[in-house]
């Protein structure tokens, strides 16, 4: 696999802290999302990338339900979603590095597939393992509630997903000997006052950062294909062309000589 430019581990990022809540035998993922919202935000302006109101406000709730199920996964895994939702239609799609801590995402709107279902796929590629992909279709249109499901159907647990505050979100999954009761009957103003209520031990606390890390070599790799079968019809008469990353849509300039060099030692 080609590497990716790491993120800065000086810059400023996301905590997350996880929890387990002792007595109920679950654990308890939480942080206020306010600084990674901004990080897209300013993503999006630097991209010149306009993503509908709508659609919006569906990604930013899969990315928080992202974030959370990567911060309770192990710290060797690589992480991806694709939901996709038919009313309105459109897909989303989310990226982390549970190693770098580095979470990225892009809302796809056009030529979307009609499908008889909303469905949402997961990958996780764990170490140097084979990616292992899952499937499940879901109802309605809020991403918490798509990654509850993939909890029961795929992870075969049970999570819960709630809003704190405005930014703030916390997720709480069910571990061996759940009390399952307490769980689904769990509330936002009990998980607010969780501290008084419950005894909690801290597991970790994580940081992620709004990083894709394209750079040139795997933009160079994306295009190689196109190039092998049929250069003229890549580049047309110019020398240079320009292409998106697929995960973030940041602008990459390709020289037609740095991929001939590409190739040649590929």
């Amino acid at each position: 696999m080609l590497e990716t430019t790491p993120p800065n581990l000086a810059d400023a990022g996301l905590e997350v802290c996880t929890h387990f809540v002792r007595n109920r035998h679950a654990l308890l993922a939480r942080a206020d999302f306010g600084e990674l919202f901004v990080d897209y935000y300013l993503h999006l302006g630097a991209t010149q990338t306009r993503v509908a109101p709508e659609h919006d406000a569906l990604f930013k709730r899969a990315l928080v339900a992202f974030v959370l199920h990567a911060a309770s996964r192990p710290r060797n895994e690589l992480l991806a979603w694709t939901i996709n939702f038919q009313a309105p239609r459109v897909n989303l799609f989310i990226t982390g590095d549970n190693e770098t801590g580095a979470v990225i995402g892009s809302v796809f709107d056009e030529n979307v597939k009609e499908l008889p279902e909303n469905i949402f796929y997961a990958d996780v590629v764990r170490g140097r393992g084979e990616k292992r992909r899952s499937a499940v279709t879901f109802s309605g249109n809020d991403p918490l509630a798509a990654a509850e499901k993939f909890y029961t159907q795929s992870e075969q647990r049970g999570a819960r997903f709630f809003q704190l505050g405005e930014e703030s979100f916390a997720m709480v999954t069910e571990h061996p000997d759940c009390d399952l009761g307490w769980l689904r009957n769990l509330t936002a103003e009990q998980v607010r006052a969780i501290e008084v209520e419950e005894t909690l031990t801290l597991l970790e606390r994580r940081v992620y950062r709004w990083h894709c890390g394209c750079n040139q070599v795997r933009m160079l790799a994306i295009v190689a294909p196109a190039m092998r079968q049929d250069p003229e019809g890549l580049f047309g008469g110019d020398r240079k062309l320009e292409i998106r990353c697929p995960r973030c849509g940041v602008r990459h300039g390709i020289t037609r000589e740095a991929l001939e060099a590409f190739i040649a030692h590929h």
